[in-house]
């Protein structure tokens, strides 16, 4: 096995330097997949079976995701069956059937609906499956989750968002799917924003975290409030719509949001960009430690319920250079 399938390709430049618990579960879960694949080429025969669903992978935040689990996945001999439930939970719990009758050994969920999807991730337990969703969670028993310390990422984009209008203005929320990481991003941007008494947020819309969906609910924003000074939105795909309006409107309206996605780093590096920062994510570390844990859980050890893993903000000062 290639152990460094398993290592961050992004922490080593990305993350604090000091030792996360994230990082730690992941070196640990390299390790422990070493003894892994020792244990399954003795005890059997056939290659490990992953099955990956995903709420969409029309995203290049998932498709990154995808990437790494694909690299990981050959590094250990394992075959890997992904779907795409392209935000129908029925379909996403149609794919998990369909996936037990494959016999996979191990299922990596990204849930669309965390309700919806319990009886998927319940029906997956009885199969024998390992079950760990990842970047957001699961309801039913599934043995870990894995994903960003997604109120830190709110709280991080809006903090920077009040002081880029300094301390004062009207600012806006683009909202998204009520999944448990859109809402604690918003959480954390409203706690920010309450940091600063000359902030009003003034208005909370969802653009479905679609571009087109995002430039058109923007520009209803900037025409319902002239005074607006600042826009968070959920992620960075809704981002690059709400700056398609804002540079239409000609007005100086500060924008943030979260993922890190390339084109947004591009965006940031703009001279007089009104996107001023991204809490950046780290897809590709998320699902190999996902993975990791996974192999870990199916050969007999014991593994945390949920490995939070750090976001980090950027700006035009540090973002040449950052990718996923």
């Amino acid at each position: 096995m290639k152990q460094a399938a398993f290592q961050s390709k992004s922490q080593s430049k990305s993350l604090p330097s000091s030792m996360t618990f994230a990082r730690r579960v992941a070196a640990l879960a390299a390790g422990l997949s070493l003894v892994a694949m020792s244990a399954a080429q003795t005890a059997q025969a056939a290659p490990l079976k992953i099955g990956m669903t995903f709420q969409e992978l029309n995203n290049p935040y998932f498709v990154t995701m995808q990437k790494a689990l694909n690299d990981a996945a050959a590094s250990i001999g394992a075959t890997v069956v992904v779907t795409d439930a392209h935000h129908d939970v029925s379909k996403q719990v149609s794919d998990v059937e369909d996936m037990l009758q494959k016999k996979i050994d191990i299922l990596l969920v990204n849930p669309t609906d965390s309700t919806g999807i319990q009886s998927a991730v319940t029906s997956a337990k009885k199969a024998g499956v390992v079950v760990v969703a990842v970047d957001a969670n699961a309801n039913g028993p599934v043995d870990s989750f894995v994903g960003s310390k997604n109120y830190d990422a709110g709280l991080m984009a809006c903090d920077y968002l009040a002081k880029s209008i300094g301390g004062s203005g009207e600012v806006a929320i683009l909202d998204g799917i009520p999944v448990v990481p859109i809402l604690e991003r918003v959480r954390g941007c409203k706690a920010a924003l309450a940091k600063s008494p000359g902030v009003k947020l003034v208005d909370t819309q969802n653009g479905k975290q679609e571009r087109a969906t995002a430039l058109t609910v923007t520009e209803n924003m900037i025409q319902a409030h002239p005074n607006l000074k600042g826009v968070f939105s959920v992620n960075d795909g809704g981002a690059m719509g709400s700056l398609s309006a804002i540079e239409s409107s000609g007005k100086d309206i500060k924008l943030t949001s979260v993922d890190g996605a390339p084109e947004a780093i591009a965006a940031i590096q703009k001279p007089n960009s009104k996107f001023v920062a991204t809490s950046a994510q780290f897809p590709a570390d998320q699902v190999r430690i996902a993975l990791g844990i996974a192999l870990a859980r199916k050969w007999g050890a014991n593994v945390p319920k949920t490995i939070p893993v750090d976001v980090k903000l950027i700006d035009k000062s540090n973002a040449k250079g950052f990718s996923w």
